[in-house]
């Protein structure tokens, strides 16, 4: 009988991610791994278990074809974890109501979610956008929150008063 294998780290689980998302930008032309480290520390930062930050390292890696749907089944890792990765990667042709209720049927997902969008959405991010992609991810993003029963989130300004 084989012992079985250990889990793998967060901080393994986090040069897992930056390896496989090397050398790819964000829409924005930033190294795409400034994004997973931003959604993993607002997991982090909104209370997420250490299981929720390691799915947020590897939220897109199924979704961009960084890592394979193969390799993460394999991978040493609680089923949890795998079921979140899974429930925020979105699928070719996939309607975005039919997207959100596998991320609200999924425990943990949505902070990953939400974490996710409130990065994406950051005004920062979006400005150095062209305008009608600015606008276009905008109002999806708007929409996908209105489906995860998300509030929108908080202005710089008011989250400063």
């Amino acid at each position: 009988m084989t012992a079985p294998r250990a889990q793998l780290t967060l901080a393994e689980v986090e040069r897992i991610a930056r390896e496989a998302h090397a050398g790819q930008r964000d829409k924005a032309g930033r190294p795409y791994a400034e994004h997973l480290a931003a959604v993993a520390g607002g997991v982090r930062a909104r209370g997420g278990s250490d299981d929720q930050i390691a799915a947020a390292w590897l939220h897109d890696a199924v979704e961009d074809d960084a890592l394979s749907a193969r390799w993460l089944a394999g991978a040493a890792l609680p089923q949890q974890v795998k079921d979140m990765v899974l429930a925020v990667t979105k699928r070719d042709g996939e309607d975005l109501p039919t997207y959100a209720r596998r991320i609200l049927a999924t425990p943990g997902a949505l902070l990953i979610k939400e974490s996710d969008l409130a990065h994406n959405a950051d005004p920062d991010r979006l400005a150095v956008l062209d305008p009608a992609t600015r606008t276009r991810l905008a109002e999806k993003y708007a929409q996908v929150r209105s489906l995860l029963g998300l509030t929108a989130p908080k202005s710089p300004t008011e989250q400063r008063d």
